[in-house]
């Protein structure tokens, strides 16, 4: 890893954003093939002029791939380098360091412990340094993959899979710092590969990869545009999950949000969720903080594509058409968690499921071609996987707001329209809405309570104190409110003493400030965009 330089400066690492291109190539036959991986190869280099090249003409800004996880071609190898057998059920922690593994080795074996867990072996990755661009070697870090298996039969897949999740976050916060320690992935079921090579040395520099034993059903694949951040190796995607074009522009409100609500997080299937001291990446990238919070919804046991439903909305305020079952989902739904706003067009995969989605805005476009030999590929742009027409048994693309899946076990396809029924189907939406919902109207022309009675003079200046409200509250918002129904507007600005620190008694109002100007790409705002956009609000618990 860099030793990276440290100033003082502007800029922070909170606010990083990037730009990408990412696709995804499955086989609904389920079988693993070798075509999967050479295809998402040929896709991924395909993709080459989404993302800039270092100086050295070697070094990118970052690529990755996720794979379903092969076991038959790990235990071949764990069998050939250590002569140890794996059992059927086993995890893989791809794991980047600054430092060599065996300084951390005790302490992340007494870890998994703690989550009957086992070490196994620590493999060293094999790769070959010289297909990296100068940039990239003075940054390259060790290596690693950590084979784990569970310490009782008894452990089915969604079990291991939570207690992985609980000794990765563990490891996360006792190091604290993923220029140190990354953990690329760490599961039963996929494995990522990923760093700061150009796409077409990815394979060159993982040698497991280069391998024609090497075979998948599904992969993910992407190549990033650091907007405005530094290339790092662990910034490159896909992440544990997905892989993400575009920017969450809410992230500071999303990340905030996770935090406010962190107690109300309870799951049996994460019984060491409330130990976390963060639910989600809140000093990565936005990306990484939507891996996070999409996963810890499907491991905690919420279905995946409601998972995704929660966090990646369509437009539904505004869209009058909409079937009443499944705006029903969607409004009780923003009752439990906000819109992770994009743009963003993502790819991701669980190792059964290939999901494409875009969220509501639409601006990252997808495309998808449905093969007659079984192959699905999705991508942000035409031309990834180049077949010839009389190939293609299906082609499209995704609406905003639209999702697209593939089951590589069953190969079954699912379209917005027959996810969306599943969804409404499967709680009594409408029956809860009606029963705990209340609705706030914005005006009062249809006001039928008590009749509204004048206030006396002296009563109206006793209140007017004990509200602190003031003669230029009077002149500046409660008239403009009062006589046109707006808020007033002006362009002054304001040098008093924030409420919080004012020797003067202050209203409650004061301790709040808007946050405005935001930036966005591109720009969005709810006048123009009234039929993705709501400025409707949700109070309660």
């Amino acid at each position: 890893m860099p030793q990276q330089i440290k100033t003082s400066s502007l800029y922070s690492e909170s606010q990083a954003k990037d730009n990408c291109g990412f696709g995804l190539i499955v086989n609904r036959n389920g079988e693993r093939l070798r075509d999967v991986v050479k295809g998402s190869i040929a896709g991924l280099t395909s993709m080459t002029h989404r993302g800039a090249i270092g100086s050295d003409g070697k070094t990118g800004d970052g690529c990755g791939l996720l794979f379903d996880l092969n076991r038959k071609f790990f235990q071949k190898r764990i069998k050939k380098e250590f002569s140890i057998e794996l059992p059927e059920l086993f995890g893989v922690a791809q794991i980047f360091t600054s430092h060599a593994l065996k300084k951390d080795q005790d302490t992340i074996i007494s870890i998994l412990k703690s989550e009957n867990l086992s070490f196994v072996c620590k493999r060293k990755v094999p790769i070959n340094e010289s297909v990296l661009g100068e940039i990239a070697l003075k940054s390259l870090p060790k290596i690693n993959q950590i084979f784990i298996v569970p310490t009782s039969r008894d452990f089915n897949k969604e079990r291991f899979e939570s207690c992985l999740l609980q000794a990765r976050k563990k490891i996360e916060e006792i190091y604290n710092d993923e220029e140190k320690l990354y953990i690329c992935s760490m599961s039963s079921q996929t494995i990522v590969y990923k760093g700061l090579m150009l796409p077409d040395a990815i394979s060159k520099f993982y040698l497991d990869i280069d391998k024609k034993s090497f075979t998948a059903k599904i992969c993910l694949f992407h190549q990033r545009f650091s907007t405005n951040t530094q290339p790092r190796w662990h910034l490159a995607q896909p992440f544990r999950l997905l892989a993400h074009n575009g920017e969450i522009n809410a992230i500071r409100g999303n990340r905030n949000w996770v935090k406010a609500r962190a107690s109300k997080f309870s799951t049996p299937l994460i019984p060491g969720i409330g130990d976390f001291k963060s639910l989600v990446n809140e000093t990565g990238s936005d990306s990484s903080s939507l891996d996070n919070m999409i996963e810890l919804l499907v491991k905690g046991g919420i279905n995946f594509f409601r998972s995704i439903r929660m966090v990646l909305p369509p437009a539904w305020q505004n869209i009058h058409t909409m079937d009443p079952d499944v705006r029903a989902f969607h409004e009780y739904n923003s009752m439990h968690m906000e819109a992770w706003d994009g743009p963003a067009g993502i790819v991701m995969s669980d190792g059964e499921w290939a999901i494409c989605v875009l969220d509501r805005n639409g601006l990252r476009p997808s495309r998808y071609q449905i093969l007659k030999n079984g192959m699905i590929t999705v991508g942000s742009e035409t031309g990834i996987y180049p077949v010839e027409d009389d190939e293609i048994l299906q082609k499209g693309r995704l609406s905003p707001g639209g999702i697209f899946a593939v089951n590589s076990d069953s190969g079954e396809i699912l379209d917005q329209k027959i996810i969306d029924d599943k969804l409404k189907k499967n709680k009594p939406y409408r029956d809860w809405l009606k029963k705990s919902a209340v609705y706030l109207e914005s005006t009062l022309d249809a006001f039928e309570g008590p009749g509204i009675k004048k206030i006396p003079h002296s009563d109206l200046i006793k209140s007017a104190k004990l509200f602190s409200l003031f003669n230029e509250e009077r002149v500046s918002v409660i008239k403009p409110l009062a006589l046109d129904g707006l808020e007033g507007t002006g362009s002054m600005g304001d040098d008093t003493a924030l409420a919080m620190l004012s020797s003067m008694p202050r209203s409650i109002y004061d301790y709040f400030r808007q946050q405005f100007a935001q930036v966005t790409n591109p720009p969005i705002d709810s006048l123009r965009e009234t039929s993705v956009m709501s400025l409707e609000a949700c109070f309660g618990p």
